[in-house]
């Protein structure tokens, strides 16, 4: 395997996992919960949701040969939420939203990590604009695994290792390679 291969593999993973970490985060949260702002200045669930499929859509739809800002994609109201808004039709643009990136990034050669690409007018490599993305997305998981946490309160499950547990988590993953 080369670099470049190993890289596109990695940043599909990682893809996955932050596609499985925030939907583990969303299936702790009622309908309601999903649509609630926490105050004026803060995003709800789906709006944070509806925001990403809006940019997964731009950004992964023709993605080696059309600017990734997309002419119709309309950003702003991306953070506004209408009577079309379902909780249905939210995961439904997640889903394909989600398609889109693996579409894209999935049949990619590591000899494509430095061809160019356009991301409003800015060339950007292949392997930079999956940057921009990973990061992008990983900030946004951050904020709608945090929010889905505060509001499921006490009952939250983790997503991850839990607290005051480490040493045994560690011990469990040092049995697993010797093994």
């Amino acid at each position: 395997m080369t670099a470049g291969e190993h890289y596109l593999h990695d940043a599909v993973k990682e893809f996955r996992k932050m596609k499985t970490m925030a939907e583990r985060a969303l299936a702790q949260v009622s309908e309601a919960q999903l649509f609630r702002e926490i105050d004026a200045e803060s995003n709800s669930l789906a709006v944070i949701m509806k925001h990403l499929a809006g940019n997964m859509r731009s950004r992964w739809t023709n993605f080696l040969t059309s600017d990734g800002e997309k002419p119709d994609r309309q950003r702003d109201t991306e953070f506004e939420l209408d009577t079309a808004d379902t909780k249905a039709a939210l995961l439904e643009r997640w889903e394909d939203g989600w398609r889109r990136v693996f579409a894209a990034v999935e049949p990619l050669s590591g000899d494509e990590l430095l061809r160019p690409v356009l991301i409003r007018g800015e060339t950007h490599t292949v392997l930079q604009a999956i940057n921009r993305q990973l990061t992008h997305y990983a900030q946004h998981v951050g904020q709608i695994v945090f929010l889905a946490k505060h509001l499921a309160g006490d009952k939250w499950v983790t997503l991850s290792i839990p607290r005051g547990r480490s040493e045994e988590f560690n011990e469990t993953m040092s049995k697993k390679v010797k093994e």
